[in-house]
């Protein structure tokens, strides 16, 4: 299973909710809420279910970093 992450990357609020939950200023729950009823919502409850929280955190912190977004 591969994550959509051009879905979850294309918009500067959407980057910042990724960004957040990446660097763990955000929860697993918080970050499936901001995606909760969206069109990103399958995604982000799918990547949460087969990875665990942790380690969606390092994908995340890994997809930021190959598409040029950095802190």
């Amino acid at each position: 299973m591969t994550t959509d992450w051009s879905s979850l990357l294309n918009s500067k609020k959407k980057v910042g909710v990724v960004c957040n939950f990446a660097h763990s200023e955000m929860s697993g729950k918080d970050f499936y809420a901001y995606f909760k009823n969206t069109s990103s919502g399958g995604v982000v409850r799918s990547l949460l279910r087969t990875y665990g929280v942790s380690n969606s955190k390092k994908l995340a912190r890994k997809a930021l970093n190959r598409r040029g977004f950095t802190n």
